[in-house]
């Protein structure tokens, strides 16, 4: 039985485009550095919730329109009055919070391309994404602290730390000091720096590599790489390793890879 198609999702602040199995995403508020103000978070959040079910996207590419990624709260929009209590704002901040939960939960690996601004809330997308390449104008903040917030802020405490490690995750976030594309590169916050005008040729590359895995193959290397960031012991790793292993060897796709390998030619995976 073929997994069920999509249409692609039409969206008042995302631009997509469907390139066959592959979303490109783009934050489309480009006079506001593709600030988040409530339509941009409503549609990121309804966008990454539906591909938890989505079997024909099997990457989704990110970026952004115009000079940057994304330069996080439109602070136009943005109440600072706090009067509306504790609860209320509670859950405005739950809502933003739940962008990146389920871009971790979607199973599509999600490649973030960044040029110019990527802070606060864009940094925190760039970091729940699988794989970063930077433009070499790519500069990138936990811009939170500079406005009387904390720094911890849209999961940013739980990636950073883990991608730089402790002592430069400290000074990033305690100070808000800008990250530029070569350093990100040094301390490995992204995968590669490439002109700004390669940035989407570049995905393209990274896209096509991705798809040569089998779609089942794809989707839980996702799943078990992040559980095994987090995995209590080698052997909780290997019981996931091992389940995955003989999840992708009952199917077709296991038969086909292995004569596509040997006979060199690319795989012709079934969809889903």
């Amino acid at each position: 039985m073929s997994a069920p198609s999509y249409s692609t999702p039409s969206y008042a602040t995302l631009a997509i485009r469907r390139d066959g199995p592959t979303d490109w995403v783009t934050l489309n508020r480009p006079e506001r550095l593709n600030a988040l103000n409530t339509a941009l978070v409503d549609d990121l959040l309804d966008y990454f919730g539906g591909l938890y079910m989505n079997h024909s996207t099997r990457v989704v590419v990110l970026r952004g329109a115009g000079r940057a990624f994304c330069a996080g709260a439109d602070i136009k929009e943005t109440k600072v009055t706090g009067g509306e209590g504790a609860a209320a704002g509670l859950r405005a901040q739950r809502r933003i919070s739940e962008i990146v939960m389920r871009m971790r939960r979607c199973p599509q690996p999600i490649v973030s391309l960044v040029h110019g601004a990527a802070a606060g809330g864009g940094f925190a997308f760039a970091l729940a994404s699988d794989v970063r390449i930077a433009g070499q104008s790519a500069r990138m903040n936990a811009a939170f602290i500079r406005i009387g917030l904390s720094a911890c802020d849209i999961g940013v405490s739980y990636f950073l730390p883990r991608l730089v490690g402790v002592s430069i995750a400290s000074e990033l976030m305690l100070t808000g000091r800008f990250i530029d594309a070569a350093r990100a590169l040094r301390v490995g916050l992204v995968s590669d720096v490439v002109p700004d005008d390669q940035l989407e040729a570049t995905g393209q590359m990274l896209v096509e590599e991705m798809l040569n895995a089998s779609p089942l193959g794809l989707r839980l290397t996702k799943e078990c790489l992040n559980m095994s960031v987090d995995a209590p012991s080698l052997e909780a790793a290997i019981a996931m390793e091992d389940r995955n292993q003989i999840l992708c060897v009952s199917t077709g796709d296991f038969q086909e890879g292995m004569r596509a390998f040997l006979e060199k030619r690319k795989p012709r995976y079934a969809e889903g």
